[in-house]
């Protein structure tokens, strides 16, 4: 596992990189008024903000249960981000033979980025317009996405940002786990290389328990060039998600001030930041409890593991996975990613949900 992890990292660090509203009222969790007592800026820490995060969630969970069509904005999601794993998986095989140079690769990489972001953050301003505009309880999230085309100067403008910040970003954390000693290499588990490459590899996320999965060359000797997709692509498409994830959370509130308060960019990001300085607290539990119900989930693999006896790669030397257990992990996969799309989709509902109950106290005050 060190050698692939090896040879993932040299990948790594040669790749380009050198995811007046009326009735939501109703679905608002709504606080007495004593929980916010002693509490400064409206309640931006304590308990009451970790029960107003969470309640968030769970808010999120029931305004998407009564609301099915807005599962679309999680499945176009997926697409937009399974279109940047195909990209990616190109430009790995157009980059083996044209041999780019390093300001070639940067430009490779902002540009994919950014068409990738700015697909998102439509989708996000569709979400939340959709919301905004919810007819006898119904959210039509298609009417919300053609809304959103006329804010699509301030948006584009920011996903060129978050576009540039993710490839600064997705270097420092690159560069924090480069050429650790041996004494803190435990701690490459936070890396962009370790914890995909040694995930990866294992059943049921290797389907068929190649064990040289990441030294394997797509088009070379017969190989298929859907390898290029997976694991290549989506390997540097996992870390694009984290890195873009990061960035969201610190911004939860830029979108929502651009579709719903005509703000200029720049006061939106101001307005974003001041908001998280009120309600910081709530947005980090909200998302760390939404992260720690993915992660929960994503654990039942091990189950899978378990029950097919499949818990080293090394050991297909002498075994290989039957038909049946390769469908197994096939499904199993495909329903862990609905599964995460669907929980992206309650952390979007969360974040206006989040910023509409921060609006109201503001204005009661």
């Amino acid at each position: 596992m060190t050698r692939l992890a090896e040879i993932a990292e040299s990948w790594f660090g040669l790749c380009r990189k050198p995811p007046v509203v009326r009735t939501l009222q109703a679905d608002f969790v709504h606080l007495p008024e004593n929980a916010h007592e002693g509490l400064p800026d409206g309640g931006s820490g304590g308990s009451g903000a970790i029960r107003r995060g969470i309640g968030a969630a769970f808010s999120g969970m029931r305004t998407l249960n009564r609301n099915r069509q807005l599962l679309w904005f999680g499945l176009f999601t997926g697409l937009v981000l399974a279109g940047n794993a195909v990209a990616e998986g190109a430009l790995w095989y157009i980059n083996k033979t044209l041999q780019p140079d390093i300001i070639g690769l940067y430009a490779q990489d902002f540009f994919l980025g950014f068409a990738t972001l700015f697909c998102l953050v439509l989708l996000l301003a569709g979400l939340f317009l959709s919301l905004s505009s919810m007819k006898e309880g119904a959210a039509p999230f298609f009417e919300g996405l053609a809304g959103a085309k006329k804010y699509w100067k301030p948006l584009f403008l920011w996903s060129i940002i978050l576009a540039l910040a993710g490839i600064l970003l997705f270097r420092i954390w690159f560069g924090l786990f480069t050429g650790l000693p041996p004494e803190f290499r435990f701690l490459n588990i936070f890396g962009p290389v370790t914890f995909v490459t040694s995930t990866i590899t294992q059943f049921p996320f290797n389907w068929t328990l190649d064990w040289a999965m990441l030294t394997e060359i797509p088009g070379y000797g017969g190989r298929s060039l859907l390898l290029l997709i997976y694991p290549f692509g989506f390997m540097r498409t996992a870390n694009f998600i984290v890195v873009s994830l990061f960035l969201f959370i610190l911004t939860p509130f830029v979108v929502p001030l651009i579709v719903l308060e005509q703000k200029t960019l720049r006061e939106a990001v101001a307005g974003s930041f001041a908001l998280m300085k009120k309600i910081g607290a709530e947005a980090v539990t909200c998302a760390v409890f939404l992260g720690i119900v993915l992660f929960g989930v994503f654990l039942t693999h091990l189950i899978v593991q378990a029950a097919s006896g499949i818990v080293n790669p090394y050991v297909t030397v002498m075994f290989h996975p039957t038909v049946g257990w390769i469908t197994v992990a096939v499904l199993y996969n495909l329903a862990l990613v609905a599964f995460a799309l669907v929980v992206v989709t309650i952390g979007g509902i969360a974040a206006l949900e989040m910023y509409r109950d921060t609006k109201a106290r503001e204005s009661a005050q």
